[in-house]
């Protein structure tokens, strides 16, 4: 199976269409920019119709099936478009995904579009099935620290000019809101047909929609990074996340560090994290805090959490924001405020 970045889909399709693709990814934009991309190269390859459902429990299988069966000389070429349910597909439907495989042809070109690639997927029978002929594009939202990449490639797509300066300050106004940012370069391109986008010109158009998560939070604090800690803080607020669902993240790692931190002098680290099953990519952040955070600090914030859930408990009016920054700026080094732990 050949396996792609978003990025790279067009340059693909530039070589060759392939008879199957799989779309996964937590990107909307992508995952859509990635379909139409491919419908559209098959549009010119005489594909005509373009078939699209989305798959549950009340899927018409008899149909699906009738549509794949229908090859004659006066047939169009068409493209079939399954969109897998959010929360996972049940035995039967993989069952029924195995049967269609056997009906493919050359003149029928299936894409298939989910949220998450998981393991299992992947292990699946007609995923297996399906992998020696398909490309897989992963559609997820660039990270922080790539997302200034992502920036350049799509300004340069769009015969934008933008130095360091413009790119940084649009990824800060729009990190993980790829749609917003799309749409402010489309913007500042029809204001500025010369494609020179300047900080002066920039600056008027830009709203702080950037979008986080309570993981996002999490990251920041055992980062040590306190101001990103402190923004992404104040936009879950305002977009009313759940406190208690912060909370619950935060708790899951802090314990986990404590554990590790009083297990590395028996243990060696990989060893620790091969037997809690932490994911690699994980792996670089949570060996950079424990060398930074102190017993002292992680038992520290462990009294502040409890202080927390016990407020939450006993009194609905409760006012969370505040300590649960106190608790961010602990991971991060700094002192915790006096009175955090007052009733």
């Amino acid at each position: 199976m050949i396996r792609l970045y978003a990025e790279q889909l067009d340059a693909k399709l530039q070589e060759s269409l392939g008879r199957c693709y799989f779309l996964f990814g937590n990107e909307p934009l992508l995952l859509q920019e990635s379909q139409s991309c491919i419908r559209s190269c098959a549009q010119n390859q005489q594909f005509e119709e373009h078939v699209s459902i989305t798959l549950d429990a009340t899927t018409d299988w008899y149909a699906i099936f009738s549509l794949c069966r229908e090859r004659s000389l006066f047939a169009r070429r068409q493209t079939l478009l399954l969109i897998l349910p959010e929360n996972g597909l049940q035995a039967p439907m993989g069952d029924k995904l195995l049967e269609l495989i056997s009906l493919l042809h050359e003149d029928l070109l299936l894409i298939v579009r989910g949220n998450k690639l998981t393991r299992s997927l992947e292990n699946s029978r007609w995923f297996k099935a399906l992998s020696a002929q398909a490309v897989l594009v992963r559609c997820i939202t660039p990270e922080q620290e790539e997302l200034s990449h992502w920036v350049a490639n799509r300004a340069k797509s769009m015969h934008l000019t933008l130095d360091d300066v413009v790119c940084q300050t649009l990824c800060y106004y729009y990190e993980n809101n790829l749609l917003a940012l799309a749409q402010v370069l489309e913007r500042l391109s029809l204001i500025y047909p010369d494609g020179y986008l300047t900080l002066p010109r920039v600056k008027g158009t830009l709203n702080d929609s950037a979008h986080f998560t309570p993981f996002h939070w999490v990251d920041a604090a055992i980062a040590g990074r306190n101001k990103r800690a402190m923004r992404i803080l104040w936009h879950l607020q305002i977009e009313s996340a759940q406190p208690a669902l912060l909370l619950r993240s935060m708790q899951h790692e802090v314990l986990q560090l404590l554990t590790f931190k009083r297990n590395l002098h028996a243990v060696p680290i990989g060893r620790l994290f091969d037997r809690h099953k932490v994911w690699q990519n994980r792996r670089p952040l949570l060996t950079l805090a424990l060398e930074r955070l102190t017993f002292s600090q992680l038992r520290k914030a462990v009294a502040l959490m409890v202080h927390i859930e016990l407020a939450l408990k006993q009194d609905y009016d409760y006012s969370i924001w505040s300590n649960l920054n106190a608790l961010a700026l602990l991971l991060c080094g700094n002192t915790l405020p006096t009175g955090a732990l007052d009733d």
